[in-house]
C-alpha cells in the first residue's frame, strides 16, 4: 500500500492531501498545472519536509510527524524519474547508470541495457543524446537503485510526438515485465488511460477521487477536474477471433464481441477499449439495415442529466454475474422520447472503439475502430 497523508504550505498554496492505493501496477496521479502532483511526489520521496502527516510504503514508515520520522531520500528506496531526466552531464551514460547502483538491486546493469537498449548509448554524454534517449538512461539509472516503487514524474512532458510514443512503450513494458509498481504522475488523460490500473484525481492540493481507471473514467462527474475529458467505457477484452475476408478481428468480453478492423495480433491478446459517450447511440427494438456491427443488449441503470441540452446514460450491457458498464450521451429530447429510466432495456449501438493493447511488449496506441 502507498498510504500518504500530508500537510504543506508552500507560499500560498496549502497541500493537504490523503491517498491510499494499492501499489500494484501503475498508479496514476492526475491534476491539472498546480493542482500540487509535484509538491505531493517530491513529499513522498523525500525531497520536501511536510508540515504535518504520515508516508508509508507497504507498512514502512518513511516520514511521521508525530513519531518524528524523516527517512531521508536514499533511503526511501525510490526510484524518481524528473520531469528533466537530470542526468549528470560531466557522466556518460555508463557512468549516470551506475551512480547510485545498488549490488541488490533485482535487474543488474546488463540487464538494464538490454531492456532499455542503451548498449549504443554507453560512452555517450548526456548532451549528445535526445529527449527520448535522456528519459531512457533515466529510468535506467532509477531502476539500478533497487526501487520497491518506481515515481514517474511527467516524464513526457518534454518530448515530442515520436519520443513520447517511445518512451509509452517502454513505460509498457516495464509494466508488464516488472514486479516494481509504478507512481505515474501527469496531466494529460490519454497517456493515463493507456498505462494506468489505478487512478487518484488531485486538485487545489487535495485528493478529489481514487479508485479504477474503469470506475474514475466513467463518472460523469470527471469532467469538471479532468479539463473536459470526456465520459466513457474502459472495457478488458481479448482477441478472440478473426474474419480475414472482411478484414476484422473479434474481442471477447463479458457483454459479447466487438468487432473492429484486424489487428494482427494472435488469439487471447488482452487489449483495452475506449469507447466514448457520444460514440454509442440508443435504440429500443435491435435495429436493422444499418451499417454499425457492433449492437449489444442491455439495460439502464442510470440517467445523469447534464447542463443543457445533453444527458449522460448508464448502460449494463454484460451478463447476470458479470456486469459492463457503457456510458451513452444523448439529447435530452431523445432520452424522453425513449422514455429513458433506470431498468429499462434497450440496445446500444456502438459507433466507434479506441483500442489500446495491454500485453507483453505491447506498442503504439492502435487508434480508433470507426463506423463499425
Amino acid at each position: 500500500m502507498i498510504e500518504i497523508d500530508v500537510e504543506k504550505r508552500l507560499g500560498d498554496f496549502q497541500l493537504a492531501a490523503q491517498l491510499s492505493a494499492e501499489a500494484t501496477g501503475i498508479v496514476a496521479l492526475f491534476g491539472r498545472p498546480r493542482s500540487g502532483k509535484t509538491s505531493l511526489v517530491n513529499a513522498l520521496a523525500g525531497l520536501i519536509r511536510p508540515d504535518r502527516g504520515r508516508i508509508a510504503i507497504a507498512g514502512d514508515m518513511l516520514f511521521s510527524s508525530a513519531e518524528g520520522i524523516d527517512r531521508p531520500p536514499e533511503r526511501r528506496r525510490l526510484g524518481y524519474v524528473f520531469r528533466e531526466g537530470r542526468l549528470f552531464p560531466h557522466y556518460s551514460v555508463r557512468g549516470n547508470l551506475a551512480y547510485g547502483m545498488r549490488r541488490t538491486a533485482a535487474l543488474g546493469l546488463d540487464a538494464v541495457v538490454e531492456l532499455l537498449r542503451l548498449a549504443p548509448l554507453l560512452q555517450r554524454r548526456p548532451h549528445e543524446l535526445s529527449g527520448g534517449e535522456r528519459q531512457r538512461v533515466a529510468i535506467g539509472r532509477a531502476l539500478l537503485t533497487d526501487p520497491r516503487l518506481l515515481v514517474m514524474d511527467e516524464p513526457l512532458a518534454p518530448l515530442d510526438l515520436d519520443q513520447r510514443a517511445e518512451i509509452l512503450s517502454l513505460i509498457e513494458r516495464l509494466r508488464d515485465r516488472l514486479p516494481i509498481p509504478i507512481l505515474y504522475v501527469s496531466q494529460e488523460m490519454e497517456e493515463i488511460v493507456r498505462l494506468a490500473d489505478a487512478l487518484a484525481l488531485m486538485s487545489e492540493g487535495r485528493i478529489a477521487a481514487v479508485g479504477s481507471l474503469e470506475d474514475l473514467t466513467s463518472r460523469p462527474g470527471i469532467r469538471a477536474l479532468t479539463g473536459g475529458f470526456e465520459v466513457g467505457a474502459l472495457i478488458r477484452a481479448t482477441v478472440a477471433g478473426a474474419d480475414l475476408s472482411h478484414g476484422l478481428s473479434e474481442l471477447s468480453f463479458a457483454g459479447g464481441r466487438l468487432r473492429v478492423p484486424h489487428l494482427g495480433l494472435t488469439l487471447g491478446t488482452p487489449v483495452r477499449a475506449r469507447i466514448r459517450a457520444q460514440d454509442v447511440a440508443l435504440a429500443l427494438a435491435p435495429p436493422k439495415g444499418l451499417s454499425i456491427l457492433n449492437v449489444f443488449a442491455g439495460r439502464v441503470l442510470e440517467v445523469a442529466e447534464d447542463q443543457g441540452a445533453m444527458v449522460d446514460v448508464r448502460l449494463d450491457i454484460g451478463q447476470a454475474d458479470r456486469p459492463v458498464a457503457l456510458w451513452a450521451r444523448v439529447t435530452r429530447r431523445s432520452a424522453h422520447e425513449l422514455g429513458l429510466e433506470a431498468g429499462k432495456p434497450l440496445f446500444a449501438l456502438v459507433k466507434s472503439v479506441a483500442l489500446d493493447r495491454m500485453g507483453l511488449g505491447t506498442g503504439s496506441p492502435m487508434g480508433k475502430a470507426d463506423g463499425l
